[in-house]
C-alpha cells in the first residue's frame, strides 16, 4: 500500500426536503383540512478515526463526499425520511483543516473518535404546521434547508514516542531496522528513504513505537531536497534521536544543518528532548572516533553516543535513553497535579 500523508476532499452536507402542500380529500369528511407533511432533515458529515489504517491512500481515488438529500413530506401527514450520513474514515493522528490548509477543524488522535464535520439542512414544515383558527386551509409550505459544501485538507501525522531525525545516509533506516521488525528500504546513496516508517521497540520488558522520516538537507524549510513537510510525522513524538554520520569528515557542521531546518519549521520542534548519536563508529579507527566525538559534543554541548546498527555497540544505551526520556515525558508536572488537603487540626 503507497503511503500518503495529505489529501484535499470536498464534502457536502445533504440538503433538507421540502415539506408539502396537501388536503384531506374523504368520503364522508365534510371539512378535511391540511395534511401536509414536514419535510425530512438532510444527512450529516462525519469523520471517525478508525484501527487498521495507516496512510490517506483512499482519498486520492476518490474526493467528493456527499450526504444524502432528506426526503420531501407528503400528504396524510406523512414526513420525509432523513438523508443518509456520510463518514470519513481515517487513521489516527490525521488533523482537519480548512481549505486554507491552516486553520484546524478538529484533531483526531483516538480510535473511536467521531467529530461531526457539517450538519445537515432542516426540513422544510408542510401547510399543516400553519393552520390556525384564522387559517383554516393554509396554501403554502416551507423549503428544505440548502445544503453546505466546502474543501477541507486531511493531515495525516504519525504517533509515535520517539523519531529519528538526521541527514541523508546518516543510518536511520538500519538503525529502525536493526531496533524492530520494520524492514525499510537501505541503500548507500542519498534519500533512500521516500515515506516515513514506523516499528515497535522491546527492550527491558517495554515497547514503544519508533519513527523514521526521511533525511533532511540544507535549505529543507525552503522546499530543497524533499523539504521538511514530513516533519510533521515527529512533531507528536517525546524524544528525538539525533544520527549524525561518523564517515562525516565535520560532524558538528553535519549536526548544526539537521538543528537549523528543525528550528526553521518551528512548532517547537527544536525544543523536544534530544538525544545525539554518532552513527557507523564501526567504520572508524579509534583516534578518529575520539576526534568526531569531541567535536560533536561540541557542536551540541552534550556528549553524544557511539552508536554502530551493524555491530550493535550503543544500540542498546541509546534504546534505553529513548526510554528513561519518554518515561519522564508521561510523568505529570507537580505543579499540575491536585494540592493535597491539609490536615485538620485537632485540639
Amino acid at each position: 500500500m503507497k503511503f500518503l500523508d495529505q489529501a484535499k476532499v470536498c464534502v457536502r452536507s445533504g440538503a433538507g426536503g421540502a415539506g408539502a402542500v396537501s388536503f384531506r380529500r374523504e368520503k364522508f369528511i365534510e371539512f378535511g383540512g391540511p395534511d401536509g407533511g414536514d419535510g425530512g432533515r438532510g444527512g450529516d458529515v462525519w469523520i471517525e478515526c478508525v484501527d487498521g489504517l495507516n496512510t490517506l491512500i483512499d482519498y486520492r481515488y476518490q474526493q467528493h463526499f456527499k450526504a444524502g438529500t432528506g426526503g420531501h413530506g407528503m400528504g396524510r401527514n406523512r414526513s420525509g425520511a432523513k438523508g443518509a450520513d456520510v463518514v470519513l474514515k481515517v487513521p489516527a493522528g490525521t488533523e482537519i483543516l480548512e481549505e486554507d490548509g491552516e486553520t484546524l477543524i478538529a484533531d483526531m488522535t483516538r480510535v473511536g473518535e467521531r467529530f461531526r464535520l457539517m450538519k445537515g439542512g432542516n426540513g422544510g414544515f408542510g401547510n399543516t404546521h400553519f393552520k390556525s383558527s384564522t387559517n383554516q386551509a393554509p396554501r403554502r409550505a416551507n423549503p428544505g434547508q440548502e445544503a453546505e459544501e466546502k474543501w477541507l485538507w486531511l493531515r495525516l501525522k504519525l504517533i509515535a514516542d520517539a523519531g529519528l531525525v538526521g541527514l541523508p545516509n546518516a543510518g536511520k533506516s538500519t538503525f529502525l531496522a536493526t531496533v524492530t521488525a520494520a524492514k525499510p528500504k537501505i541503500a548507500d546513496y542519498p534519500f533512500t528513504t521516500l515515506h516515513p516508517g514506523l516499528g515497535v521497540v522491546r527492550v527491558d520488558a517495554r515497547e514503544f513505537v519508533l519513527a523514521d522520516i526521511p533525511g533532511l538537507i540544507e535549505g529543507a524549510h525552503e522546499g530543497v531536497g524533499l523539504g521538511d513537510r514530513f516533519l510533521g510525522h515527529v512533531e507528536r513524538c517525546r524524544v528525538l534521536l539525533h544520527l549524525v554520520d561518523g564517515t562525516d569528515e565535520n560532524p558538528a557542521a553535519a549536526y548544526k544543518v539537521v538543528r537549523r531546518e528543525l528550528a526553521a519549521y518551528g512548532d517547537e520542534l527544536a525544543d523536544k528532548p534530544e538525544i545525539v548519536a554518532l552513527s557507523k563508529v564501526d567504520a572508524l579507527d579509534d583516534a578518529t572516533r575520539d576526534k568526531r566525538l569531541k567535536a560533536l559534543g561540541r557542536a551540541a554541548k552534550k556528549t553524544p553516543l557511539a552508536l554502530s546498527s551493524a555491530s550493535g555497540e550503543g544500540v542498546e544505551r541509546a534504546l534505553r535513553a529513548l526510554l528513561r526520556t519518554i518515561d519522564g515525558a508521561n510523568e505529570p508536572d507537580p505543579s499540575d497535579l491536585p494540592a493535597e488537603p491539609a490536615e485538620r487540626w485537632r485540639p
